[in-house]
């Protein structure tokens, strides 16, 4: 009775933990779409409403969910209580918020490039720099797609089975 009890403790465990590692897999695409929407939304803000960058930032954050209000959120209070620049608040920014997402490396790189020409530039050049950063965008969300289509049954299964492995030579 206690090995029974013990292997379907082992099967939710193993199982639970594949469903989180494929949740992970789903939850990329998800926020890549929210953040292309954000920098759409940013690139509005900044064309037609003229509105200042504190601003827009705040905006964002009260439309978006978390990860990414938090990130918006972080930027807007560090270029209204602190003295630093748009690229250093939104670099500082993006490394407080980052282990909270599901992006990669790739995703960063872009966004602390995006961060580098942010508030440099006329709203023209601007806008040019955000539709740069949203094209790189789609090409992750493509992969993170592709990805997730590949991946993410084998990660749930590989769940269940490595608990029936561990079940076996248990007993």
């Amino acid at each position: 009775m206690v090995k029974l009890i013990g292997a379907i403790f082992i099967i939710l465990a193993t199982t639970w933990t594949g469903f989180e590692a494929a949740k992970h897999l789903s939850e990329r695409p998800r926020q890549l779409r929210q953040l292309k929407s954000a920098l759409q939304s940013l690139e509005a803000e900044i064309m037609y409403g003229h509105t200042p960058l504190h601003e827009a930032a705040r905006r964002l954050a009260a439309q978006l969910s978390k990860p990414l209000s938090s990130f918006f959120e972080n930027f807007a209070k560090k270029l209204t209580d602190t003295e630093t620049t748009v690229k250093e608040a939104w670099e500082d920014s993006l490394k407080e918020v980052w282990k909270q997402t599901a992006f990669k490396q790739g995703e960063f790189e872009i966004m602390k490039q995006f961060g580098e020409t942010l508030g440099r530039h006329d709203r023209i050049s601007q806008q040019k720099h955000i539709m740069l950063t949203l094209s790189h965008l789609e090409r992750e969300e493509a992969d993170a797609i592709e990805s997730q289509a590949k991946y993410e049954k084998m990660v749930k299964s590989l769940g269940f089975f490595s608990g029936l492995l561990l079940i076996i030579l248990l007993i």
